[in-house]
């Protein structure tokens, strides 16, 4: 290739995985990482046009609705109402536009609609605890849902998970893909969470929301804000995509 022709390649970005900030994979307090942690050193692989030019999802495939877990069925959902906000922002604190956020749960008694979540704790039948939702220009989200709560696990004695909501994000590239669980303020069962102790001590405050009284609907719902960061030193840990309680 000549100088010129060179001077015009395409140039890829490249994404790096920022140290002391996401879990290690292997987690021995974390059961399940003992099956799923690799036994091999990660074999990284180049990141071409595919893996830093897409996804295109499309936003007219989802809807204002899919945004309010709480009138996705004709009954009222049972909990405390609760609307969940932020902003996703890229390595460099740009926002990220057009983006899909996906976020799953469970609901005000901690029970997933799932098959094989079978803890005595009612299902609730008009809750899914599923929804998705656009960002805007600036890069904010907004989802009304009901405040999950805590559930066990028998990942250890008496283990319970603490109340949290699963987010899923696409970002700009594949590479930026990005599956995360968001905390509630001042929860007494962080300190007795595998999960949420296999993030560094110092990146864990990122996996918390903040209580907003100034967004909070009068007589209708709590607000709490979530802002998730895609990659670089500030990202939002990462949690495993296999893990789904």
């Amino acid at each position: 290739m000549n100088e010129q022709n060179d001077s015009q390649a395409l140039r890829l970005p490249s994404y790096e995985r920022a140290a002391g900030v996401h879990p290690p994979l292997a987690s021995p307090a974390y059961g399940s990482t003992a099956l799923r942690a690799p036994q091999q050193p990660l074999v990284l692989l180049p990141q071409n046009l595919t893996e830093v030019t897409g996804p295109l999802l499309g936003a007219e495939r989802v809807t204002a609705a899919d945004s309010d877990l709480t009138r996705q069925h004709e009954g009222e959902a049972i909990g405390q109402r609760i609307i969940v906000r932020g902003r996703v922002l890229d390595s460099d604190g740009r926002a990220v536009p057009d983006t899909l956020v996906e976020i799953w749960q469970a609901n005000a008694g901690g029970r997933y609609r799932h098959a094989i979540d079978q803890w005595p704790s009612p299902l609730d039948p008009n809750f899914t605890g599923v929804g998705r939702a656009m960002t805007d220009s600036e890069g904010r989200y907004e989802f009304t849902t009901i405040k999950p709560g805590a559930y066990p696990w028998k990942n250890h004695d008496n283990a319970w998970r603490p109340a949290h909501i699963h987010f899923s994000l696409f970002g700009r590239a594949f590479t930026q893909r990005l599956v995360t669980q968001m905390y509630f303020p001042d929860d007494p069962l962080f300190a007795h969470d595998p999960i949420f102790n296999s993030v560094p001590e110092p990146a864990r405050p990122r996996l918390v929301s903040r209580f907003d009284l100034a967004t909070t609907r009068p007589e209708w719902a709590l607000t709490f804000v979530f802002d998730l960061v895609l990659r670089g030193s500030a990202a939002t840990p990462f949690e495993d995509p296999q893990e789904d309680a």
